[in-house]
């Protein structure tokens, strides 16, 4: 890892990075297969299928049957059941308390406001699953939905050599009564969500991580459907001084290993943690030692980062929550390490990267609903309003809306 400071060029870089930048090659790549989809639907989803996970479906095969969700039952322990439902458990119990209530203004006699609040009617769920199938993407990402009133939820997963699905993630999927489960990963998965085939009906909003083929194709379908967000590599921050426990922190910095790409990054005023950080963990190209003056410095650098994940290893991590502006999710203490919050604690890992977190949030039940503005007007109301329109109409040049308001009186 390398010591840096903030005012340095690479501390620069470190803020507006950009992970999941756009590359031509796979730009152009992630086009043609949309393309590709869009004019072929079914048969060009199964091609690539075959040409990128070396698989061969019928479209009758692409679709999970109810006699493959119940063989993965088979091998599942109960231990692990009874696991799943306690984590469902804890990821609803958060999510319920989010409001979803119909808002409505009474105002000045003969008008009425209103905002009026219904669920998505069908959305799509991207699944990973290459070097190793990330089961817990699938509860992290349907609940909200779920919750949130999504009635119709679509998951799609890359197949593995032999043509299945991992066993977990169908067990995880039908305990959570997902509607449809599809062997299709990749572009080509994305393209066929957001624009239907004969197979697989088209959805409102996709969510989900996925590789850099798969981003970029969420990229380019975004506006024809929504997305939750352009998800990179994870990312960690911890803000930790003299008195924290340095192996909870290496332990942590070195826990994003784990993932291709995975950044990780330590700010602090102790130059004896840094250089103990730096010493244990010296092959860490991709991390960081941010050296700062003072602690409000280092919530300062923070900020600036903008990281997916933030921990806060210091006697008193709550001092400081209210000044952090830019994270996915805040991790306050010694026991509550990042891996707590990706498997068990409630709130969805599904989280902004590469500096998103100043505009994303991370995956919640709002992403799933959208609101319907009510306005209604009695006649003494909208004449009170008259003169204001039509100054407003003279300005714009727009004057058949003005007569629009002026037939109501004549």
């Amino acid at each position: 890892m390398r010591i840096i400071k903030p005012q340095s060029r690479e501390f620069e870089k470190l803020v507006n990075r950009a992970s999941f930048m756009q590359k031509r090659r796979i730009q152009s790549s992630v086009e043609k297969i949309i393309r590709g989809v869009r004019m072929g639907g079914d048969e060009a989803v199964l091609k690539y299928t075959h040409r990128f996970d070396g698989v061969k479906f019928s479209p009758r095969q692409m679709r999970v049957s109810e006699a493959e969700k119940s063989a993965a039952f088979q091998d599942m322990k109960p231990e692990f059941i009874a696991t799943l439902k306690k984590i469902i458990a804890n990821v609803s119990a958060f999510y319920t308390t989010q409001d979803k209530k119909f808002r409505r203004k009474t105002g000045r006699d003969g008008v009425f406001l209103g905002e009026k609040i219904d669920p998505l009617g069908r959305v799509g769920v991207y699944v990973p699953a290459g070097t190793a199938p990330l089961v817990s993407c699938v509860y992290m990402s349907v609940l909200p939905a779920r919750i949130a009133g999504v009635q119709d939820i679509v998951l799609v997963t890359p197949p593995d050599a032999s043509g299945h699905v991992n066993p977990n993630i169908l067990v995880i999927a039908d305990l959570l009564k997902v509607n449809e489960i599809y062997k299709i990963g990749g572009a080509q998965a994305i393209a066929a969500l957001a624009y239907g085939t004969k197979t697989i009906r088209r959805v409102d909003k996709i969510v989900g991580p996925g590789n850099l083929y798969v981003t970029e194709a969420k990229r380019q379908v975004f506006g024809f459907v929504d997305i939750d967000m352009l998800a990179g590599p994870t990312e960690l921050v911890v803000i930790a001084n003299r008195n924290c426990n340095v192996q909870y922190v290496l332990a942590d910095l070195a826990a994003q290993a784990e993932h291709a790409g995975g950044l990780a990054i330590l700010v602090t005023p102790s130059k004896s943690l840094a250089k103990q950080v730096r010493h244990a963990l010296p092959g860490r190209d991709d991390g960081y030692v941010v050296l700062v003056k003072n602690m409000d410095e280092a919530v300062d650098v923070s900020n600036l980062i903008a990281p997916e994940h933030l921990e806060i290893l210091t006697n008193n991590p709550r001092k400081f929550i209210k000044r952090i502006k830019n994270t996915g999710a805040a991790f306050l203490g010694p026991f509550s390490p990042v891996a707590l919050g990706d498997y068990y604690a409630g709130p969805s890992h599904v989280l902004p990267t590469a500096g998103s977190a100043r505009f994303f949030s991370g995956l919640c039940t709002k992403d799933f609903l959208r609101s319907t503005h009510i306005i209604s007007y009695s006649r003494k109301a909208l004449e009170e309003s008259k003169p204001h329109i039509e100054k407003l109409c003279q300005i714009e040049g727009l004057s058949k809306h003005f007569e629009s308001v002026k037939k109501r009186f004549e």
